[in-house]
């Protein structure tokens, strides 16, 4: 199954009130995935720890598949990111890798 790396940056006006606000309803919908999502975690400033972004790694059947899993995302039915892009990528080296 393809993976699919998204990549998440909030919007600058509003965007880290938006993700407080949504952070907990995020969280929860992730881990209720499961499996597909092979790794996620926010994005951080050059301070190491202000969250500016969401990164995930998704294995999902198509591209189409991916854009529904992130519109679904609490975080962008809120409104928190400014930007998202959505590329297929292939897991070369790294634990984890699929078979």
């Amino acid at each position: 199954m393809p993976l699919f790396c998204l990549h998440c940056l909030d919007k600058k006006d509003g965007g880290a009130a938006l993700r407080a606000a949504t952070r907990s309803a995020h969280l929860e919908w992730v881990v209720g995935n499961g499996p597909d999502v092979r790794m996620a975690g926010p994005l951080l400033a050059d301070d190491g720890e202000t969250m500016i972004g969401s990164v995930f790694l998704l294995q999902a059947d198509s591209l189409d598949a991916a854009k529904a899993f992130s519109a679904a995302d609490p975080y962008s039915r809120a409104g928190v990111f400014g930007e998202v892009r959505i590329n297929e990528v292939r897991w070369a080296i790294g634990e984890g890798k699929p078979a």
